[in-house]
């Protein structure tokens, strides 16, 4: 029996509150794997939020056009977090070998490209793609919702179940020699910050970045084999004949009541699967909103909320005075 779905509910929503309180800071900055990890954790957390309360108690059909978008979006999230890290990988591999950090304008854009071109094209990309080996429109767990259906056949491994792999492993190739990189040239490293023009960089959150993008990366590389060692061994995996056969009665959609899984290895999954977002919210915060630059944010934001209070409690005190006069 997994926890109470009152409890993901709310531990989703917190999630999504702490992983964007970040964002702001992070966007002024213009880093833009950090801001693609906040956005697409946050995102996740609110979508598992939705549905948690939404189906709760229920696996009824009463919101398709959600499940359309709910579903395909789950699908895009399993590719984003791990591309996301790839570009946070990417950039601390690049300062590690002490190259120039992007300075002007043609190469900042061009960076942020090629980073939005990982980040959001390739979450994209596998949402289009899934659709080729997707068995029906989508199926509706109760307590869980709405969740997407991939035919488990052999063509899904190269373009569903393999991407998550593959990035996991690209972005080791930057995050082992970056840790390497940084024990060996630790004072150079650390000058070589100082000096730089890229003053939104320091070792400490460098570190923090390090730290954060190599954790992901050996988190999603075991995963990703369990998924597919489970997929290619719970159950025959069929041939993939054609599109018409494979979206035979599409439109039909999956409704599970609890009562039918509950105890059952679908349940470990279902609730791992999403439970696992909380802890990307969680992890995420832990290093991106925890640090002195985050806390400079808080507290300049949490002044200006202040002088705002105050300066409408003044505008009050006079309105009542004049009216009381």
């Amino acid at each position: 029996m997994g926890p109470p779905n009152a409890l993901f509910s709310a531990a989703a929503f917190i999630g999504f509150i702490l992983v964007t309180s970040a964002l702001p800071w992070h966007l002024q900055a213009w880093n833009v794997g950090t801001c693609c990890y906040m956005i697409w954790v946050g995102l996740a957390c609110l979508n598992q939020f939705v549905n948690s309360v939404i189906w709760n108690g229920n696996a009824l059909n009463i919101s398709p056009l959600w499940c359309d978008i709910s579903s395909r979006f789950i699908v895009g999230v399993a590719v984003a977090i791990p591309a996301s890290s790839l570009c946070i990988s990417r950039r601390l591999y690049k300062i590690s070998s002490l190259q120039a950090v992007s300075s002007t304008r043609v190469e900042r854009r061009r960076d942020m490209i090629v980073d939005l071109s990982i980040a959001v094209g390739l979450p994209i990309l596998q949402m289009i793609l899934q659709i080729t080996v997707e068995g029906h429109r989508f199926d509706i767990w109760q307590d869980i919702g709405c969740m997407p259906l991939t035919y488990n056949v052999t063509l899904a491994y190269p373009i569903v179940f393999l991407w998550p792999l593959v990035i996991g492993l690209i972005s080791m190739c930057y995050s082992i020699p970056s840790i390497i990189a940084f024990r060996k040239r630790h004072s150079d490293f650390i000058q070589y910050l100082a000096s730089s023009s890229s003053s939104s960089m320091t070792a400490n959150r460098y570190l923090r970045l390090m730290v954060l993008s190599s954790t992901e990366s050996l988190l999603t590389v075991p995963l990703s084999i369990y998924v597919i060692v489970v997929n290619a061994t719970l159950q025959p995996v069929q041939p993939w004949i054609s599109w018409e056969e494979t979206h035979f009665d599409y439109w039909r959609v999956g409704q599970f009541p609890r009562v039918l899984w509950a105890g059952t290895f679908v349940e470990g999954s279902l609730e791992s699967g999403r439970w696992m977002v909380v802890v990307c919210a969680l992890v995420g915060w832990a290093f991106f909103g925890t640090g002195e630059e985050a806390k400079k944010w808080y507290g300049n934001a949490g002044s200006r909320v202040l002088n705002v209070l105050r300066r409408k409690g003044n505008v009050v005190g006079c309105v009542d005075m004049t009216s009381t006069s």
